[in-house]
């Protein structure tokens, strides 16, 4: 499969995005059962952090090391993207230096700047836009739990966020019926939900828009929801705390929802935190493996 980038869950196929996740469950099992082939020996990645993260930092490291190759972590501080150094120059810089950049940024351009000017490929860590390897983890923890994305309800509680429209698209994009509830004034950006619906149109899926979390949770397979206040949101944590207190999940909610959801211990917080390194190798060995 030829891949440049791993910008968005938006600017692939659903074969495209089936055949990652294939891959990913192909590495899991292999590293399972001994370990996996070093596809990517010799095979640099630069990990570029403007924002921290335990899960994208060790993920991808890990990631990287399992499969051969070498990953290295460079902090806010050593390259001040976008501040101290512009966004052209430090993608040409690294460009010469390393195989390919995986960047947890706080605006989405500066993804598509370093994408434009870097020569190798970029993933996105995360963005103020999405957040595609969650997505990906996501998808892949529904595909292990139901077998099938496609016609699972999928219903997201909380603020429309950068997790939210990465989901939002997956779930679109392979059939899953995506429901949202979330306060006035947090929805997703308009042209994510436009492309949203144009993905569904394509794939039978059913996008639901509301309000209220206890109707968004009836009739649920997967319940899902995200922090309330984000990196550079905390001057907001107030605020937010009080306009999502209403938008938990919890054992009321969960009641609400079917009986998949009912049976059982019901979380998959940490499966699914586990799946980011599994999602991400498939990701890996794809744009830098040849698979």
């Amino acid at each position: 499969m030829k891949m440049n980038h791993f910008l968005s869950i938006a600017d692939y196929s659903e074969p495209e995005l089936m055949h990652i996740l294939d891959v990913s469950k192909q590495l899991k099992a292999e590293l399972k059962a001994g370990g996996n082939q070093p596809i990517l020996a010799g095979k640099t990645l630069a990990l570029v952090f403007q924002k921290s993260s335990l899960r994208t930092r060790v993920s991808f490291e890990i990631g990287m090391h399992q499969l051969g190759g070498y990953a290295f972590y460079l902090s806010p501080d050593e390259i001040g993207l976008g501040k101290r150094e512009a966004v052209k120059d430090v993608a040409q810089v690294l460009g010469g230096y390393v195989d390919a950049i995986m960047a947890r940024v706080f605006a989405h351009q500066h993804l598509i700047e370093l994408a434009q000017y870097a020569g190798i490929p970029i993933i996105n860590g995360l963005s103020d836009y999405n957040h595609p390897c969650q997505g990906m983890a996501d998808a892949l923890t529904i595909i292990e739990e139901f077998g099938q994305l496609k016609g699972i309800n999928v219903s997201f509680i909380g603020d429309g966020n950068n997790v939210a429209v990465s989901l939002m698209h997956i779930c679109a994009k392979m059939g899953a019926n995506f429901t949202i509830a979330n306060p006035e004034g947090y929805d997703m950006p308009a042209e994510a939900i436009k492309m949203a619906e144009d993905f569904a149109a394509e794939s039978g899926s059913k996008l639901t828009f509301l309000r209220d979390p206890k109707e968004a949770a009836h009739g649920a397979q997967v319940l899902y929801t995200d922090t309330w206040v984000s990196m550079g949101q905390e001057a907001e944590k107030a605020e937010r705390e009080k306009i999502f207190q209403p938008y938990q999940v919890n054992q009321a909610l969960v009641d609400l929802a079917t009986d998949e959801v009912q049976d059982g211990p019901h979380s998959r917080v940490f499966p699914e935190a586990h799946n980011r390194l599994h999602a991400q190798k498939g990701v890996l060995a794809c744009l830098l493996g040849g698979m």
